[in-house]
């Protein structure tokens, strides 16, 4: 099997991290700052709870999502973009220009 070029690789490695369903969106929603679980649920709808946990844990082991407990009663815990995650924001806005521009065709 022939080797992939360097550019092909790096788009690999991205696909790897943001390929998923839900993942571009969780990034979206976190753009404008810190979420909580059910808020970022609400946001991004029609996400599994089991699916949200798995995807917050992804992205949270990848660097691009930080996850703060507060210890307050109920406990309260945020989800925030690092700045690793807070690079992907103008990746995500080429993707909404181009999708308004091109839409569903």
């Amino acid at each position: 099997m022939q080797e992939l070029e360097p550019n092909i690789q790096c788009v690999t490695a991205a696909v790897a991290v943001l390929g998923d369903k839900w993942t571009p969106l969780l990034i979206q929603a976190l753009a404008a700052g810190p979420g909580r679980f059910c808020a970022l649920q609400d946001t991004v709808g029609g996400i599994n709870p089991r699916t949200l946990s798995a995807r917050l844990a992804a992205l949270e082991e990848h660097g691009i999502v930080t996850k703060t407990t507060h210890h307050t009663v109920p406990p309260r815990t945020e989800y925030a973009l690092t700045a690793k995650g807070r690079d992907l924001l103008p990746i995500m806005e080429s993707m909404s220009a181009w999708s308004e521009r091109y839409g569903a065709q």
